[in-house]
């Protein structure tokens, strides 16, 4: 099922069945923090929702302008001009998705009075261990932090999401609002899909809090493949491999075989029609990282957003 590809867990897929039996068109929605560049990280959730979308799903993204606020993204101003980028870049990935600004809803009071309602519910120490992979310096946390999952609990509610659409990190943020579901009267379908490790660090995901750790949307050709080429790609090893992974979340899921051009003197021109297919020739070392990267160059630069076209 395409809705099912590259996902890491469906929480639960007794719910997921009895709502495609009850809804003709359900909504999926994913909710970004929008400060700093928009990058490969997120490509793996939007691509997702992009399935959803060829799947008969209505898509909702929601601009999460007061969240990044009370998570230390930024002033208002910086936030505010962020969120009109990432508007312009999410309307070009998913143009007939409904875009949804948070502050165009989180102050009104029925919407704080649900806040407050399952405040009631959750303990400090519960709130915070919801935020830890989410969080910025989560170690000296302020009662905003707190605040925020309670906050994207009810959102999923007002935002009239069946489904949740969010990276492993959401998790904890999730599972808490699947026990708040009684108090709100609004049940939603968790998906996971996996994280892009860093660039630079494969033990840690793709950040923009971590130099040469990402690549963005509108990162220029000359940018990109110098990230590229510069990446973490152990030969004979897809495990914790950002290569690989963007591969297997970013580029399989828009192309029907992934083509690998060499010289033929290396082996020539290779075709695979299936990730498994590639992942098998890559740690059986028929394939060398540095002609794996240069094809990835290649696809992504069809991919990205030029930055004359925001």
């Amino acid at each position: 099922m395409l809705i099912k590809r590259n996902v890491v867990e469906i929480i639960t897929e007794k719910e997921l069945e009895e709502i495609l039996e009850k809804k003709r068109r359900p909504v999926a929605y994913c909710g970004y923090e929008p400060s700093g560049p928009l990058h490969l990280g997120h490509l793996v959730t939007l691509t997702k929702l992009q399935d959803f979308e060829k799947a008969g799903f209505e898509i909702r993204i929601l601009l999460a302008d007061v969240h990044a606020f009370l998570n230390k993204k930024g002033s208002r101003e910086e936030i505010k001009k962020e969120t009109e980028l990432w508007k312009k870049l999410l309307i070009k990935i998913i143009p007939k998705a409904k875009i949804i600004k948070g502050s165009s809803f989180q102050f009104e009071d029925s919407y704080l009075k649900e806040v407050f309602t399952i405040a009631q519910k959750i303990t400090i120490t519960r709130g915070l261990r919801a935020m830890q992979e989410i969080a910025r310096n989560i170690e000296n946390a302020t009662i905003s932090q707190v605040f925020y999952p309670l906050m994207q609990i009810v959102d999923i509610k007002y935002i009239g999401a069946d489904i949740a659409l969010g990276g492993l990190e959401q998790r904890k943020v999730h599972m808490l609002g699947k026990e708040m579901q009684k108090f709100l009267g609004h049940k939603f379908i968790a998906f996971h899909v996996p994280l892009i490790s860093s660039l630079k660090k494969p033990e840690e995901k793709m950040s923009k809090s971590i130099e040469g750790s990402f690549i963005s949307v509108t990162d220029s050709y000359e940018i990109m493949r110098k990230k590229i080429l510069d990446a973490y790609c152990p030969e004979k090893d897809s495990r914790n491999n950002p290569i690989m992974q963007i591969i297997r979340l970013i580029i399989f899921p828009k192309v029907e075989s992934f083509k690998i051009k060499r010289e033929k003197s290396f082996g020539g021109e290779v075709e695979f029609s299936s990730y498994s297919e590639l992942e098998c020739a890559y740690n059986s070392g028929k394939i060398h990282p540095l002609d794996l990267k240069n094809s990835v160059v290649e696809y992504l630069r069809n991919f990205l957003i030029k930055k004359n076209e925001v």
